[in-house]
């Protein structure tokens, strides 16, 4: 029995392609704004790249790029297709190609899916890129006059005051790296001969934090340098007070920006990936009512139209036993190429008479 099966006269089949056509002219748009969301991103991301590990954070946008232009095409083209089915004579012409289409955007649709459940599934991959990018870019704050990472220290710096944010997961991450340049360090100073002296590595390390990570909002005046040093600063206890420094971290703050986005475009593409499933379900309609009519002399009868002409268990099967047939004759016809290989291997005996 034919899953979801309908029966069609003319002025039915005539309604489906009409609607047919002006949702995949709605589908066009839609691959607009999946193609438009996809760019947004990819230009989100290129704006925070020097604080990114590597470019697979990229595969989402580019999968959405790619999805927006070939639903442009798919659509334009099966918009054509509906508007040809109202005149059998040019519909003749695409009859051949219909089965092929409705196959490849099949195809189209388990990628859009697939693409939307990625914009879902990134973070944890974002999440390590971040935490590595964030942390190679705190190492490079203080390099202002390296060629290939002195614009390091402003991207930082923008990046901190833009997202309201401290370090890598918090303002202490900066107490573990040498953020501030030897071009401004007195080697004369006893402090500072102190303070390289005291770790193995030989760095200037401070309990302070960059101007970016100052908390405009606080009443107090920043404390930015020795910031755990309690005798340093009048009424000031900075295991009880509220710090005027930004707590959170900028790879937290950063994950929450792009992980929202994404999760937005998912579940825009959701919808575009519904919208799609519907139209190829009409279209697979549209084409079997069309097949199906008993006299092509005659339009205005009946026919139906299906979704599959069996049952879903009856295709299975059908689909189960072409792949086993396709697979045994695979193996038939490279059992054959290697007793044809044998043979030619074989060298005949000369015998010699004296």
């Amino acid at each position: 029995m034919a899953l979801l099966k309908v029966k069609f006269n003319q002025k039915k089949r005539v309604k489906l392609a009409q609607g047919l056509w002006l949702m995949n002219w709605f589908s066009v748009f839609a691959g607009i704004l999946v193609f438009s969301m996809g760019l947004f991103l990819k230009i989100e991301l290129r704006k925070r790249s020097e604080v990114m590990d590597n470019s697979e954070s990229h595969f989402v946008p580019n999968s959405l790029i790619l999805m927006g232009i070939l639903s442009c095409a798919f659509n334009g083209f099966a918009g054509k297709i509906c508007y040809d089915s109202l005149d059998p004579a040019k519909f003749a012409k695409w009859k051949p190609l219909l089965k092929p289409y409705l196959a490849l955007c099949c195809v189209f649709n388990i990628l859009i899916f697939f693409v939307a459940l990625m914009c879902f599934l990134m973070r944890g991959s974002l999440d390590s890129t971040l935490a590595q990018g964030l942390k190679n870019g705190m190492k490079f704050y203080r390099d202002t006059d390296t060629p290939g990472r002195c614009f390091m220290k402003k991207t930082i710096d923008m990046l901190q005051i833009e997202f309201k944010c401290c370090g890598n997961n918090g303002y202490k991450d900066w107490f573990e790296i040498q953020w501030i340049s030897n071009r401004y360090l007195d080697f004369s100073s006893k402090e500072v001969k102190d303070r390289i002296k005291s770790n193995v590595d030989g760095r200037y390390l401070v309990d302070g934090v960059p101007f970016s990570c100052c908390n405009p909002s606080s009443p107090r005046p920043c404390i930015q340098y020795q910031v755990t040093n309690n005798s340093a600063h009048y009424s000031y206890d900075y295991q009880t007070e509220e710090l005027n420094l930004w707590r959170r971290g900028c790879r937290e703050a950063l994950l929450n920006y792009y992980s929202g986005m994404m999760s937005s475009m998912g579940a825009v593409t959701l919808l575009v990936w519904l919208f799609e499933m519907s139209v190829m379900v009409g279209l697979r309609l549209l084409h079997t009512s069309l097949e199906s009519i008993a006299n092509p002399e005659d339009p205005e009868c009946e026919s139906e139209g299906w979704i599959l002409e069996n049952s879903l268990k009856d295709t299975f099967k059908s689909a189960l036993e072409n792949l086993k047939k396709l697979g045994k004759f695979n193996q038939v016809e490279a059992g054959g190429e290697g007793a044809e290989g044998e043979e030619g291997g074989k060298t005949p005996a000369i015998t010699t008479v004296s």
